[in-house]
């Protein structure tokens, strides 16, 4: 008897924080979805910190929202401490993060999801995955088959993984939970090459065992704006957070039992993220420092259960122990649960295309910790992107690309893809060069446009939207205001060691000098009664940094004229003259979209950019 095989329009595998936002695209854009993950208690977990956001982080959560994602709502619902990271420096860089409550934040999407009309949630393994035409078939370990056009892989860190504490080593995933032991062997015999990384996590306390006031008190920000352009209000403070240090007696223990440390001894295999390394990794590493911070982060509301930011370690459970107790305020602390390192299978993300999709087998698209990056924010990133694109090949429709001056989502998927990653890739802002126009706050109006077109921003987002561009018009019309030298603008002026304008002057120009900004206007002209501070800061910060917004945009404009060079499809590097040999193995294994690309692959030279660009132009001729 024929086994019957299910049909759906596209099938997501895993419900991490990828597969969460894949499905929902998928969904919302009508597409009958199915989304499968090996534990349904496992959705959206917060495996590692329980905080969204972060520096860089919260820029992707804010782009994640803007275009329609769950992410920055989800967080705003179940955020028990919010902080505005770097808010002494500029713009660019100031960053959202908030302590999440670890497991209403899995209850929320767990709804959510199940609320969808078209997303249907399913608990089972998948095993394998086959080819049939156009279709894709999905193989559980039940042996219950699956059949759609386009297939989203999301599948984290559970890829044949392994938790290793010691010498002790187990075949399961985060926390425990049920690891994927054969899809693995699936993919690759499709072909597709799989890279071995780990990650890890931190000791869990007992809140009752730690010495609080031996440590600094850590408070959320009042009065900030949330993550999602969508929450009413402000996200209230519920905790507090606490930082300590470890002490040298901390790093002699490490340093006695490194040959117990299986992320030194050689024992891990796996290549681990070098912006979060074990303590371990950073004793030894940073061998003249005398002490590392250590921040205290509650799990949740309804738990005791403390998370030890910056204590990551796979040593043997005995010297946790005694790691821990050398530890300021940890004296007598309890342990919950171990700290652990996992090992899992991963791909080679230069497999893919800008889109997400593999460059070899259309409509599979790969999402996450799967492409050989870190975070739960630039996992969602790219299972939105992921679940865009398998969306719009289901329609036959051009797929979304975001280019790196559009979005950090932009600068993650092309780095990746690009440039390929030998760690977890973890996003920061260095890594954006436009950063002052891909700011926080500014993440709506870059992007909110592309998830209307896309289908994602619904009638109530789009409204919210126009009527923000309409306050923020009325703030600029307002901005173009003459005001006469009266004295008023004298004492505006001297309180603020301004010189003081010798004819009527417009309150624009009045911005434009170093130590009058809007809150200073509005407060001797009272200007803007009733209007939010978020709409002032953000027209505020454009008129201050207008030159260096420019002069970025300016760049933009520079390097698109690379990007939209395109380069066809049957375009061939081999035995090409003018090229080096490096460049032309790197340009056949990536197969740049276009120049711009090109010009990022490592071992790619300015001067083979020159070459390509004659030759790209004559094929083009031909």
């Amino acid at each position: 008897m024929k086994k019957e095989i299910e049909q759906f329009d596209s099938i997501v595998i895993g419900a991490g924080h990828a597969g969460c936002e894949a499905a929902l695209a998928l969904s919302r854009t009508g597409n009958k979805t199915l989304l499968l993950t090996l534990s349904l208690d496992a959705i959206a977990f917060l495996a590692c910190n329980p905080s969204i956001g972060g520096t860089a982080k919260g820029q992707l959560v804010g782009e994640i929202d803007a275009l329609g994602g769950e992410m920055g709502r989800n967080a705003d619902k179940t955020a028990i401490q919010i902080r505005m990271l770097n808010r002494g420096k500029g713009p660019a860089v100031q960053s959202l993060r908030a302590q999440a409550d670890k497991n209403a934040y899995h209850e929320e999407m767990k709804k959510t999801l199940e609320k969808e009309k078209n997303l249907f949630v399913r608990q089972g393994e998948v095993d394998k995955v086959e080819l049939d035409g156009e279709y894709k078939i999905i193989i559980t370990r039940l042996g219950l088959m699956y059949k759609a056009k386009s297939v989203v892989f999301a599948t984290g860190v559970y890829l044949k993984s392994e938790i290793i504490i010691g010498e002790c080593r187990e075949n399961v995933g985060p926390n425990g939970f049920k690891n994927s032991s054969k899809l693995s062997d699936s993919l690759s015999a499709l072909g597709i090459k799989l890279l071995r990384f780990k990650t890890g996590t931190p000791m869990r306390l007992h809140a009752r065992s730690v010495e609080y006031n031996k440590m600094e008190l850590q408070l959320g920000d009042n009065g900030i704006m949330p993550f999602s352009f969508m929450t009413e209000g402000r996200v209230e403070n519920k905790a507090v957070c606490y930082l300590t240090y470890t002490t040298p007696e901390t790093h002699e223990i490490i340093r006695k039992n490194l040959d117990k440390a299986p992320a030194i001894s050689g024992e891990i295999k796996g290549i681990g993220p070098r912006y979060c390394p074990s303590i371990e990794t950073k004793v030894v590493r940073f061998a003249d420092k005398d002490r590392h911070q250590l921040f205290l982060e509650p799990e949740a509301l309804n738990t005791q259960e403390i998370y030890l930011q910056g204590f990551s370690t796979s040593m043997p459970a005995d010297i946790q122990k005694e790691m821990l107790h050398s530890v300021v305020g940890m004296e007598k602390a309890e342990i919950m649960r171990d700290a652990y390192a996992i090992e899992y299978d991963c791909i080679d993300p230069t497999q893919l295309k800008p889109t997400l999709e593999l460059k070899t087998i259309e409509g599979l698209f790969f999402a996450g910790q799967i492409n050989g990056t870190s975070g739960y924010e630039e996992a969602g990133a790219q299972g939105l992107i992921a679940g865009i694109n398998a969306s719009l090949y289901n329609q036959n429709k051009e797929q979304l690309i975001l280019k790196r001056s559009d979005a950090y989502i932009g600068v993650l998927i092309d780095d990746i893809v690009t440039k390929g990653t030998n760690e977890p890739y973890r996003m920061m802002t260095s890594r954006a060069e436009y950063r002052l126009l891909l700011r926080q706050d500014n993440a709506d109006m870059r992007l909110t446009e592309i998830g209307r077109n896309i289908g994602l921003v619904d009638d109530e987002r789009w409204q919210k939207f126009q009527a923000k561009k309409g306050k923020m018009a009325k703030i600029e019309q307002k901005l173009e205001t003459k005001v006469k030298v009266d004295e008023k603008l004298s004492n505006l002026c001297k309180e603020n060691d301004e010189n003081v304008p010798k004819e009527s002057i417009k309150l624009r120009d009045l911005m434009r000098r170093n130590n009058i900004d809007i809150y200073k206007l509005d407060k001797t002209y009272g200007l803007f009664d009733e209007t939010e501070k978020s709409l002032l800061e953000f027209v505020n910060i454009n008129i201050k940094y207008e030159g260096y917004l420019k002069q970025q945009q300016e760049d933009v404009e520079k390097m698109l004229a690379n990007e939209n060079v395109t380069i066809p499809d049957e375009f061939e590097y081999t035995n090409l003259k003018g090229l080096r040999k490096e460049a032309i193995e790197k340009l056949s294994q990536i197969r740049p979209l276009n120049l711009g690309q090109a010009s990022r692959i490592s071992g790619v030279s300015p001067a083979d950019i020159s070459v390509l660009s004659i030759l790209v132009k004559k094929f083009k001729e031909k």
